[in-house]
């Protein structure tokens, strides 16, 4: 993975990705591609906010699902990465990421 993803951030995101289906675990790794630099929260939010974009410009494709599943893990990172690294901050953030979800949809 690179596009601007530390080699922290990526050991991070493998660690967590292991055992994913390969598949899934490549959409994942390219959305995040995709995402601007940004707080590792930050990116893992937008890169799980173009993957449900995506799932809902294929409409009824197949390939949705895929997309749809990537975003749930993507938005699953951020707040996982937030409950790592500031438990404290998890409800705010939380509401925060549904917040920006909802109005991008």
């Amino acid at each position: 993975m690179d596009g601007g993803v530390s080699s922290g951030d990526e050991a991070w995101v493998e660690a967590r990705i292991a055992g994913a289906p390969v598949t899934l675990a490549e959409r994942v790794r390219a959305f995040l591609v995709e995402a601007p630099d940004a707080d590792p929260v930050d990116r893992f939010a937008t890169a799980g906010r173009s993957a449900l974009a995506a799932a809902e410009s294929r409409g009824a494709d197949r390939g949705a699902a895929l997309d749809l599943l990537a975003a749930d893990a993507l938005i699953t990172l951020a707040l996982l990465a937030v409950a790592e690294r500031s438990p404290g901050r998890l409800a705010e953030e939380a509401a925060r990421l549904r917040t920006e979800v909802a109005a991008s949809g």
